[in-house]
């Protein structure tokens, strides 16, 4: 598969593992040019997504090397194709983990993109043209306009970044089970407090539901409540604690990506309950039947969103001022930022300063 095509002319400075070693160095490659229907987006600043841990090194055995990651961007557009709409130059801009589906099929009509059999990602997926996608570890993004969306002006460009994965990937379920403009409040649980739980506990409060946080380290109680609002927290290796919590939520978000069982979880919810998994453990879910039968309980799973989404989901991270907690870095700090995501040792999203950093 040829990495570049005919119109990729535009060569970009940007940052790529080579191997599975995961190691990121400098890399320079080329962009397509600016089409009809293209937006070019100066990049300010990449959130660094766990996913991209995996990529860098072939975890799943699907990685196109040198892979560029990032699908968290934000920055300004300076170029505009003819077709383009709603977007003009000056606008800020933000690019998440879709860059091309089919646009005909039943999803992509419904703005389901995410769900179209022939989507292709931000970086290391295939381009209508045959190229590679390369990802927003770089200085200069070229994007389907139809796969962007607008950040709203009232919040941090380096803080909304995250929200273009973590963001999009909580907010989906929590619209999908009437948690946004529901008139009845209602008690939802939160399982891991990392990049996505923590814009979670953000949603549920919000939207002015009852928050538990569900997690293994008892030093997140502290931080779910006394920073984050939540209303409770249940420590899910005590037992005690997990007995007293049977059956007093109505919804749970399940965001660790780890190995554990679904069947603890599930006897938290009530009768009727619904767990909403997005965490995707590289060794399969343990999910006991009696829980499921014996509660009328139901698993869903979720991934990311479409674009009419995730244009809502920022809309409403302007309206009620969420963006994400992060600690920004430079460029060359990516190792190590990647090293120390590993190991969970972030509160709660690394960010790339892409345009501060190049200067460096």
């Amino acid at each position: 598969m040829a990495q570049t095509t005919p119109n990729h002319t535009q060569s970009v400075v940007g940052w790529a593992a080579h191997d599975p070693s995961g190691k990121i160095t400098p890399y320079i490659f080329k962009r397509r040019e600016n089409g009809v229907n293209d937006v070019t987006i100066k990049i300010l600043y990449c959130g660094i997504c766990h996913t991209d841990i995996h990529h860098v090194k072939n975890d799943w055995g699907i990685t196109m090397y040198p892979v560029v990651p990032g699908h968290e961007i934000t920055g300004i557009i300076t170029k505009v194709g003819s077709n383009v709409k709603n977007f003009k130059v000056g606008d800020r801009a933000a690019v998440g983990c879709l860059a091309a589906a089919c646009m005909e099929c039943e999803f992509c009509k419904d703005s389901q993109e995410n769900y179209c059999d022939k989507i292709q990602f931000t970086y290391n997926g295939i381009f209508w043209d045959g190229s590679i996608t390369y990802g927003g570890y770089s200085e200069m993004l070229v994007a389907d306009y139809r796969f962007v969306v607008h950040v709203p002006e009232n919040i941090a460009m380096d803080a909304a970044a995250p929200l273009l994965c973590a963001g999009i990937t909580v907010f989906c379920p929590m619209k999908d089970n009437d948690l946004i403009d529901s008139p009845a409040k209602k008690r939802i649980g939160i399982v891991g407090l990392g990049g996505l739980g923590h814009v979670a506990v953000k949603f549920g409060k919000a939207f002015g539901h009852h928050v538990t946080v569900i997690s293994t380290s008892p030093s997140k109680e502290k931080e779910a409540k006394e920073l984050l609002g939540a209303d409770e927290f249940i420590l899910s290796t005590n037992a005690m604690q997990m007995q007293a919590g049977k059956r007093t939520l109505d919804f749970i978000l399940d965001t660790v990506s780890a190995k554990h069982s679904l069947g603890p979880i599930l006897e938290l919810l009530k009768v009727n309950g619904t767990l909403s998994v997005v965490g995707a453990p590289e060794a399969p879910f343990e999910l006991p039947s009696f829980p499921l039968i014996f509660g009328k309980r139901s698993v869903k799973g979720s991934m990311t969103g479409g674009m009419r989404e995730t244009q809502e989901m920022m809309n409403v991270c302007g309206k009620y001022n969420i963006t994400c907690n992060i600690e920004v870095i430079k460029p060359y700090q990516i190792n190590e930022a990647l090293d120390r995501l590993a190991r969970n040792d972030v509160r709660y999203r690394f960010v790339i300063d892409i345009a501060g950093g190049a200067r460096d």
